[in-house]
């Protein structure tokens, strides 16, 4: 097993901690304007809850690419390529619902997002079981939230 590398655990947490404050700037002042109006299913959840959530959730991704970095596993580079880009797709799914107010294009970017999630996850197992595994959550969470998307695109047609 590799010595643990703390500088590059710290640029992993960070990498994705940044990732979730670009999102955070095209969601944040949306809350309390657009997305109050915005007509909600009955289960979705308290504002409140989404940030502690993500947090959580870009602190188990920043971990888990950690891991795959760390690794001297020949598959890494490939995973770490899909974790980049199913990364930047999480970013751009804040701006298509919050930012430019679009749940409809939302919706459709964030089933892509969903399936990038699952290859990173299936590339992440090849190199790191436990790295595959931290990012079960964020699938889970990201099913979720499409399904809220959903609702709402359709409950504000």
């Amino acid at each position: 097993m590799k010595i643990m590398n703390w500088v590059k655990l710290g640029l992993s947490i960070a990498l994705t901690q940044i990732a979730g404050g670009i999102g955070a700037i095209a969601t944040t002042s949306k809350i309390t304007t657009w997305y109050q109006g915005v007509v909600k299913p009955s289960f979705n959840p308290p504002n409140w809850i989404f940030g502690p959530v993500w947090t959580i959730l870009f602190l188990l991704m920043g971990i888990a690419f950690y891991l795959v970095w760390n690794s001297e596993n020949k598959g890494k580079t490939r995973a770490m390529k899909i974790f980049g880009a199913q990364l930047g797709l999480n970013v751009l799914w804040s701006f298509l619902f919050f930012g430019w107010e679009k749940p409809g294009i939302a919706l459709i970017e964030i089933v892509a997002l969903w399936v990038a999630i699952y290859l990173t996850i299936k590339a992440f197992l090849k190199v790191s079981k436990t790295a595959g595994r931290l990012l079960i959550p964020y699938l889970l969470w990201v099913s979720f939230a499409s399904i809220l998307n959903g609702a709402i695109y359709w409950l504000n047609k």
